[in-house]
């Protein structure tokens, strides 16, 4: 085996350059160019940048709405980077939480032709290191051989890109026996995936058979909800009420997959809860973002359940898109087990968003 990195190795490389506000180089077909994270660009690399060739800001179709910018290339819109450009300016663009503070930001000047490749990439790596979905980019042939020389990632962004479209491979890492409060015969599951993200749990209760459709919950996690009893949204009541009730039946299986805020990741979910103390909706501050409704990945519940040998379940949940998702993925739900709880008067128009917007079972 080669001792240098692989595609996957690579990728997990240039997300954690692009938090750190390092460049990445990308090799997108006949298009190649540097990108850097706009929240975490710097000046000095902001100079180093523009000094090598047109740089362009790119955003996603979602943000672009938010700014009344037309986003020429569908799903993204690629800006002209203006000559006297700072980081800050960059960062207002990029970050809603700035549009009060920075109002006055264009008149912004959308690059309507050309290949939009490695905007598409830079927003999609970004977006995938759980930063704002923004990025710098700058078109340049020779952006391998300044990686070589600088040391910088560099990507493959067709390899890099089939590889983020493929569902996780998760691989068991240890298991042990839990005693919990809602019920003493309970053990809990580590996975790691493969791909070097976060690891999901599996807390299985009793000793549930795999011939017969178990009672499961794929819970996402909420830090603020599950640790801190926040009273904005329902997670902490489900989580506790779903374990609760797999005590009483004397087995279940809940999965703990960490994918906060809708996938989004706490930061980005604190973003949206600023917004929303501006007045605006859950589903809207999201798109202000620059993300969509739900960023989760739900195959990662069914490879779960596969690889512990459940093949049915009998799933508490209000969201119809969670039965859809793991019946797709060949998990069938012989019942939807309503799991009503956590109402409060702090959460009253989240709960009615969920309803009206993405459809949940309220």
């Amino acid at each position: 085996m080669p001792l240098g990195p692989d595609i996957v190795e690579l990728l997990n490389r240039a997300r954690a350059d692009l938090r750190m506000g390092v460049p990445v180089a990308i090799r997108a077909g006949d298009d190649s160019g540097l990108i850097v994270a706009a929240e975490t660009l710097s000046p000095e690399r902001l100079v180093a940048l523009t000094s090598m060739g047109s740089a362009q800001l790119a955003i996603t179709d979602r943000r672009a709405a938010t700014l009344k910018v037309a986003a020429y290339d569908g799903d993204v819109a690629r800006l002209v980077l203006p000559d006297d450009a700072t980081a800050s300016w960059i960062e207002a663009v990029a970050d809603p939480a700035r549009d009060l503070s920075a109002p006055m930001k264009g008149p912004f000047r959308p690059i309507r032709d050309g290949s939009a490749a490695l905007a598409r990439a830079g927003v999609r790596l970004a977006k995938s290191a759980r930063l704002l979905p923004a990025a710098v980019v700058v078109p340049m042939t020779v952006a391998p051989a300044v990686a070589q020389a600088s040391g910088l990632t560099c990507l493959d962004w067709q390899r890099a890109a089939e590889e983020l479209d493929r569902a996780t491979v998760l691989h068991p890492v240890i298991h042990a026996r839990l005693p919990m409060r809602a019920a003493e015969a309970g053990r809990l599951h580590v996975f790691r995936p493969e791909d070097g993200g976060e690891e999901h749990y599996a807390i299985e209760i009793g000793a549930p058979r795999r011939d017969q459709p178990v009672l499961a919950r794929l819970h996402s996690a909420c830090f603020t909800g599950d640790v801190l009893g926040s009273l904005k949204c329902d997670c902490g009541p489900q989580l506790h009420a779903a374990l609760d009730q797999m005590g009483r039946e004397g087995s279940g299986i809940l999965l703990y997959l960490n994918q906060e805020g809708r996938g989004i990741g706490l930061t980005n979910k604190m973003r949206a809860y600023s917004l929303q103390d501006q007045g605006f909706d859950t589903v809207e501050a999201n798109h202000r973002l620059g993300f969509e409704d739900d960023e989760r990945d739900f195959r990662i519940g069914a490879a779960l359940l596969r690889r512990m040998g459940f093949s049915s379940v009998r799933l508490l949940t209000n969201n119809p898109a969670k039965i859809r998702m793991l019946e797709s993925q060949g998990i069938g739900v012989v019942e939807r087990v309503p799991l009503k709880v956590g109402r409060s008067a702090h959460n009253a128009q989240y709960l009615a968003t969920k309803a009206a917007k993405s459809g949940h079972l309220l």
